[in-house]
């Protein structure tokens, strides 16, 4: 296992998130060595910048955290995000086509952000929303996702029901086998809750209380 820091997407993704927050989330994430920062896609540009002289990586979220927004907007936003200095893009399901079996539009909604995303040099993650989701649908998004491109399935956005289980984590794993990578998030506040993520088969934790989690 490698030190649990480089695990970490150090996130602020609400709504009331100044400059100075994310200042703070990237002096934070220098400081502590955490693989990534993830923030909302208007911030990017001011994080690239706070990270330009250092290892950490920047994900953005997209389409988030509902996901039902148009995929030529998923897109745009992709572009623009990658543009600014966006290394990784965590974009939402459309979940509700999912779940009323309109699966091709599912999968091309992720491919066509995959596609944005790879000509500027990024990676997607894929965020399910699995607390929305019966185990059945956690597999067929998983499945679709890997179909589309993408590199990573993503428990949670931390704004719906409920956030990352190692029932999910450990289910999308068996799922994706070496193909894809796990990324929980969602509720995951002190390092038991990360460690158990991990064991579960999470490749990557996404957390506002990174700090706490390494401390």
């Amino acid at each position: 296992m490698k030190p649990l820091n480089k695990y970490i997407d150090h996130t602020i993704l609400k709504a009331e998130a100044t400059e100075e927050d994310i200042k703070k989330l990237c002096e934070e994430a220098i400081q502590h060595g955490f693989y990534a920062v993830c923030v909302n896609s208007a911030h990017v540009l001011l994080a690239a910048e706070e990270l330009k002289c250092s290892e950490v990586k920047l994900a953005s979220v997209v389409g988030f955290p509902l996901g039902a927004v148009h995929t030529a907007a998923k897109v745009c936003e992709t572009e623009i995000a990658v543009s600014e200095g966006a290394d990784e893009i965590d974009m939402v399901l459309n979940i509700g086509a999912l779940k009323e079996g309109r699966y091709r539009f599912a999968e091309e909604d992720i491919r066509a952000v995959v596609k944005a995303a790879e000509k500027g040099g990024a990676i997607v993650k894929v965020i399910l929303e699995t607390c929305l989701l019966t185990d059945e649908e956690v597999v067929k998004a998983c499945k679709l996702a890997k179909s589309a491109g993408a590199a990573f399935v993503k428990t949670s956005t931390g704004f719906s029901a409920a956030g990352a289980t190692a029932h999910h984590v450990r289910l999308m794993k068996d799922t994706v086998g070496d193909k894809l990578f796990v990324k929980a998030s969602g509720g995951i506040r002190d390092k038991a809750k990360a460690l158990e993520m991990i064991e579960a088969g999470a490749d990557r934790i996404g957390a506002s209380a990174s700090v706490n989690i390494c401390g």
